[in-house]
């Protein structure tokens, strides 16, 4: 989470600190309120600078989500192509995928919906780049997919298909359950999410074997 300077805005702090200032308290914002719902007039008092000076540093109200945008979802990439690894998907990889993600965005969660905003404007420069993140994770997601079923026995593409939309809705939802428990740890979901796997297989006809 931002942690406003108390110093922030005034003379003799450095640029750079002030940029990443600004980064931290829109990235919050942004992420907490949405898009659409965020002010810059709120965003300025987060950091203690005026609306005048985001203007000066990031441009517009769509510049400056842009500028949060592009870190986040290069880190959130990153982290799923990392953990998918070079070797193909295995029975681990999911978790391992899981895992990546919640430390990718330990003391920042609200970043996930800085890149999952339904709010953006349709045709901007911030909808084609989330967009642009979007596809690139679910091809991510549905070369996988495809990999665990084909070592099912399944060649089926709308198996393959559905079972990535089933995952993409299962991401996302742990994430915004996460958000809602500050007190669990990545370590802490990743076991929980081990845990929620295993009752899932139990469920299946031949109890996950």
């Amino acid at each position: 989470m931002a942690t406003p300077s108390s110093k922030a805005g005034t003379k003799g702090v450095p640029r750079e600190q002030r940029a990443r200032q600004i980064l931290d308290a829109a990235t919050e914002e942004f992420g907490t309120r949405g898009y659409a719902a965020a002010s810059l007039p709120s965003i300025a008092a987060r950091v203690g600078v005026t609306k005048t000076l985001l203007h000066q540093y990031f441009g517009t109200k769509e510049e400056l989500y842009t500028a949060c945008l592009v870190p986040v979802g290069d880190r959130i990439l990153g982290a799923v192509r990392t953990a998918m690894g070079p070797d193909g998907t295995t029975a681990q990889t999911p978790l391992r995928v899981l895992r990546a993600l919640f430390t990718a965005l330990e003391g920042q969660r609200e970043a996930w919906f800085v890149l999952y905003d339904t709010t953006l404007p349709p045709g901007g420069e911030a909808a084609r780049l989330a967009s642009a993140y979007w596809s690139s994770i679910d091809r991510l997601a549905a070369s996988g997919t495809a990999e665990l079923l084909r070592d099912t026995g399944s060649t089926d593409p709308l198996d393959a298909d559905a079972l990535m939309y089933v995952w993409r809705d299962l991401v996302a939802t742990l994430v915004r359950w996460w958000v809602k428990h500050p007190d669990q740890t990545p370590e802490a979901m990743t076991e929980r999410c081990a845990r929620l796997f295993a009752a899932a297989a139990a469920l299946t006809p031949d109890g996950g074997r």
